[in-house]
């Protein structure tokens, strides 16, 4: 049985239910753990993918046996998320909250920019992205409501821009947006294959350029 996967379920049994394990410890020391273990799986999995990722290994990255790690992340899914959702947290505190408008736009290529400099996050991204497609995945929805939320914050600061006078005439912001988000990620796949000739930051205000009226800051 693969790591983290639930076996069959149980039929009921007499008696009061047992205690549910803990899945997120209290305390600084807890905390800390649960940092290093996303620290570790998002290293592997973007060195072997999620699939080929065990929570054997992760264990071992972290410093941790398996039963500890279990301690703080139930299943391979419960940990998958936790790294998908510390990297957006990450990226939304630094660059973009509290933004609107031309610096929510900027907000992003800083994003972008942050990413150049790891790869690993990036190919991790590509590869979970691209499996998640199957909707049997375990980070199917997740993606799915990454994508909406990603598509209607860009929306949304287009169409600031607009009301402050910083969008052409002609750029509509729900288009401006699906384009944007589409540049992004397939810049980032080019970047894979080739990171010294593909300047994703540059491509990315070359395009914002062409539909602003002011200078990103």
């Amino acid at each position: 049985m693969a790591d983290g996967a639930a076996g069959p379920a149980p039929g009921p049994a007499p008696g009061p239910a047992p205690r549910r394990r803990r899945t997120a410890p209290d305390g600084a020391k807890g905390r800390a753990r649960r940092r290093d273990v996303i620290a570790a799986a998002t290293e592997l999995y973007g060195e072997v993918g999620y699939r080929s990722a065990s929570l054997r290994e992760v264990a071992a990255r972290a410093g941790l046996s398996h039963p500890g790690l279990l301690h703080h992340f139930g299943t391979k899914e419960a940990l998958l998320l936790a790294v998908l959702e510390q990297r957006d947290e990450d990226d939304t505190v630094a660059f973009v909250e509290g933004r609107r408008g031309v610096a929510a736009l900027a907000g992003m290529v800083d994003i972008v920019e942050r990413n150049t400099h790891r790869p690993a996050i990036v190919e991790l991204f590509c590869v979970l992205s691209a499996e998640a497609t199957a909707p049997d995945h375990p980070a199917h929805d997740w993606f799915r409501r990454r994508y909406e939320t990603v598509l209607a914050f860009a929306a949304d600061a287009y169409r600031a821009a607009a009301e402050d006078g910083h969008l052409r005439a002609g750029v509509e912001p729900e288009d401006a947006a699906r384009r944007l988000v589409a540049l992004m990620d397939g810049l980032q796949v080019q970047f894979l294959y080739d990171r010294a000739g593909t300047d994703m930051v540059a491509r990315l205000r070359d395009e914002l350029r062409a539909e602003l009226t002011v200078p990103l800051p």
